[in-house]
């Protein structure tokens, strides 16, 4: 764990890992490094969300992602994650500052590997490495992109607004 001062506040950084064994012997390693900010931060979201404007992209690979509140609320169910700026709306305007729920970043991750699994439906996933770089809303037109490689793709998902809401890198086994 280590915290920092960042331009929206106190910041706390915490690194989980995750071994996954299975009869024995280490199938999986995760490592997530999670930010922890402090209050309400000074970043700046949009007052109001343009739910019209497509996102629009020349990449090789695109998907459309529908997040609406009815996904997120299950997604949150399903993950057990209870942070209410994924589901209540009060909340998340009023409270956090938000302009609407916001996605939640591992939905983000598994919509740019629905875009790998489509485009590339003989290969297989070695690694996965993301970053979620800028929140994304409910309602927004979001679209997974991917660049394929020789080794694996680069992947985004993307907005009207901004071009990287979440990045990724896959290597193919």
């Amino acid at each position: 764990m280590a915290t920092k001062q960042g331009s929206t506040g106190e910041l706390l950084f915490v690194t989980v890992r995750t071994e996954y064994l299975q009869q024995g012997a280490t199938c999986l390693i995760e490592e997530q490094d999670l930010v922890y900010r402090s209050g309400r931060g000074a970043a700046t979201h949009p007052a109001e969300l343009d739910t019209t404007t497509p996102a629009r992209s020349n990449e090789a690979w695109q998907l459309p992602v529908e997040a609406d509140p009815a996904l997120l609320f299950r997604f949150s169910a399903l993950t057990a994650n209870a942070h209410r700026i994924h589901y209540d709306v009060p909340y998340a305007t009023g409270e956090e500052g938000y302009p609407a729920l916001v996605v939640h970043g591992p939905l983000l991750v598994l919509a740019m590997l629905e875009l790998v699994r489509r485009e590339a439906p003989g290969k297989t996933v070695g690694s996965l490495s993301y970053r979620l770089r800028r929140p994304a809303f409910a309602g927004e037109r979001l679209l997974a992109t991917g660049a394929p490689g020789e080794r694996g793709a680069a992947l985004r998902i993307m907005s009207h607004r901004e071009e990287r809401h979440a990045t990724a890198e896959v290597t193919f086994a």
